[in-house]
């Protein structure tokens, strides 16, 4: 016997002992070993990913009350964050750098050995009485080239939970790869938590990447997006994992979308940053849903294939609609196993902004006992239910959940989006000039508007880097090189597409798109990736005919589409995107040493058009200046 399992022993019961053994890896043993002896619990929890084990996991997070069951529908249960404790926390979350490495200075980080000492210290005794969970997970199908095996160590029954509906189990994983030592390693903590079981040492709240080691520490909190420690957290990890082995760790859904003859099955990524349209867009009705959040995608023969890193969805809720989303509203309203946090419960009944019903005007949310006019502790009132309220589901529980889903050798990308909030700029959707242009000013161009999914203020405009910008543990200019790389080395490149289902009226302010239209935005995609619909170049890319659109919308929507609402969603705005241009060249120039070349050159290429643009039609250029030019 080893002696970090010698040394757990006294901690585990006879039949967690068996468990753990059958791992012949003392590399998990050693670190299951070391934050035990950290945190102190007073026993360890080995599960096996068995039906009694995930029951007993269940079983737990509601009688210790993380979880509540005071949901009428069968297998729904709520968790409550604390107020402090409603989002990604971007101050506190930090990579923790050797001396003598630097990162880009847009990312937040700190020194190694100050931030370890801090984070274990605040970590030294915290399970005092408390039981440890282990679980294993496998992000990727199992038994696949995309396969990355990770073990978390957590005292919260809730995270522990939540991981069953979100991840592929990966205890039989590690027991088959025997001494393999290749894993990611998260050790998290609530924390000292109330009566209402919330963690409430949120001015300790810390998460920090060490990816020297492989770790991730997250301590004094409970939302998913900071304890779940293989959802964004380990995503950054991965990210430098893919960087070093020449595959991508992508934000991007993955999704099935037929052709017109309903047999056709094309494979659409898509890197949308929270809030953007990325849960709503894969789960578009009709269509098949891969993935809402994390793709690994690689290089197979030549082609892109991609993977969805989880098996579930932590989605958000606001504005999910019974008529916008039909597919995910009938889940949510069903028996089966759900996880709700930060809803508004009234009469065993959930509620949540947007819901498009009345809200009752008393209940229980996060804050606790709620009712309309309450206020929080800065005297803003409190809503019935929090902006970022969520669900946890399995992906298997919806009935578009693409069959490929666990298929381990991928699916091949026909196409790869890129979308976020940009209310002046960018047309609904354009397909890029070739890869390069894509990647550079859809994708690393990417600009949105923070939104209540990260803590601080919304609606600040933003770089957003492919979706990355909170994520990224590379250097930026490097990754931006890097998908320029992987693509340049298909034979089969995916087409690459930019859309914005944001984009505003100048005048009236009012978004020129409804929720449905970007079914129509994705159907062009797929005709476009096969050579069935036309397109009309402009300065900013190829945009769509008004003829193919008509079609669409009245094939998709059973809606007629005018060409007035055509010339005002794909009007080229000059003015608009010279700025986006300025914009985007400072950002890389104040904070990315390492930009490669071609990322000004194809932004200067760009400049150029709109001013020829310019110069001939003026600043608000209708498509059917460009289309005339093209007959």
């Amino acid at each position: 016997m080893n002696p970090y399992l010698e040394a757990l022993q006294q901690k585990l019961s006879p039949s967690d002992f068996k468990k753990l053994a059958a791992i012949d890896n003392p590399n998990v043993h050693e670190f299951i070993a070391k934050e035990s002896d950290l945190c102190h619990p007073e026993k360890i929890f080995i599960c096996s990913d068995s039906a009694e084990d995930i029951a007993y996991v269940r079983k737990m997070a509601i009688s210790t009350g993380e979880e509540k069951a005071v949901l009428t529908m069968e297998g729904h249960t709520v968790h409550f964050d604390g107020e402090q404790d409603q989002g990604r926390d971007r101050a506190n979350t930090k990579y923790l750098i050797p001396k003598g490495v630097a990162f880009s200075k847009a990312l937040n980080q700190m020194d190694r050995q100050e931030g370890l000492a801090e984070v274990r210290g605040l970590m030294h005794g915290i399970m005092a009485g408390k039981t440890m969970i282990v679980r294993f997970i496998v992000l990727g199908p199992a038994n696949s080239v995309f396969s990355i095996l990770g073990v978390q160590c957590t005292d919260s029954w809730y995270v522990s939970h939540s991981e069953d509906l979100l991840y592929r189990a990966g205890y039989d994983q590690f027991v088959k790869a025997g001494p393999r030592s290749d894993f990611l390693r998260v050790i998290h903590s609530a924390g000292n938590l109330n009566g209402d079981m919330v963690s409430v040492d949120y001015p300790k709240k810390r998460i920090y990447i060490d990816h020297m080691d492989n770790t991730i520490y997250s301590v004094n909190t409970q939302y998913a997006g900071n304890s779940v420690g293989f959802k964004k957290l380990a995503f950054r990890l991965a990210i430098r994992k893919a960087s070093s082995e020449g595959w991508l760790a992508e934000h991007m859904l993955l999704m099935g979308v037929f052709g017109p003859d309903g047999k056709r099955k094309t494979y659409f990524a898509g890197a949308f940053p929270s809030a953007c349209g990325k849960t709503s867009t894969a789960m578009l009705p009709g269509e098949t849903i891969l993935g809402d959040d994390i793709a690994y995608i690689r290089d197979i023969n030549s082609t892109a294939r991609a993977v969805n890193v989880e098996s579930g969805i932590f989605g958000i809720i606001q504005d999910v609609k019974a008529k916008d989303d039909a597919l995910i509203w009938k889940v949510l309203t069903s028996p089966g196993e759900i996880i709700f946090s930060n809803i508004l419960v009234k009469d065993g009944k959930p509620y949540w902004l947007g819901m498009g019903e009345e809200l009752p005007k008393e209940g229980i949310n996060h804050s606790g006992v709620w009712y309309e006019g309450k206020k929080d502790e800065n005297g803003a009132e409190i809503p019935a239910a929090h902006k970022n309220a969520r669900y946890a589901v399995a992906l298997k529980a919806l009935d578009n959940c693409d069959p490929e889903l666990n298929n381990p050798a991928g699916v091949e990308l026909g196409g790869i989006m890129y979308g976020g909030r940009d209310a002046k700029a960018y047309v609904p959707v354009q397909q890029s000039f070739n890869w390069e242009h894509g990647i550079i000013a859809y994708g690393a161009s990417l600009e949105t508007e923070t939104t209540f999914a990260t803590i601080g203020k919304e609606g600040v405009p933003e770089i957003n880097m492919m979706s990355l910008q909170d994520f990224i543990s590379i250097p930026m200019g490097k990754n931006v090189n890097n998908n320029l790389e992987f693509g340049r080395k298909l034979k089969k490149q995916p087409l690459v597409f930019g859309v914005n289902y944001f984009l505003r009226d100048l005048n009236t302010n009012k978004y020129l798109n409804t929720p449905q239209d970007k079914h129509i935005w994705v159907k062009w995609m797929e005709l476009r990736v096969h050579g069935e619909a036309g397109a009309i170049e402009t300065p900013t890319g190829y945009i769509p005919k008004y003829e193919d659109l008509k079609k669409l919308f009245k094939a998709v929507l059973k809606r007629d589409y005018s060409k007035e609402d055509y010339i005002k969603q794909f009007t080229i705005r000059v003015p608009e995107n010279l700025g986006k241009i300025e914009r985007v060249s400072r950002f890389y120039q104040e904070n990315v040493t390492d930009a490669p070349l071609d990322f000004y050159g194809a932004l200067y290429m760009q400049r150029q058009k709109l001013l020829k643009a310019q110069a001939k039609y003026g600043d608000y250029i209708s498509p059917e200046c460009f289309a005339k030019e093209g007959e």
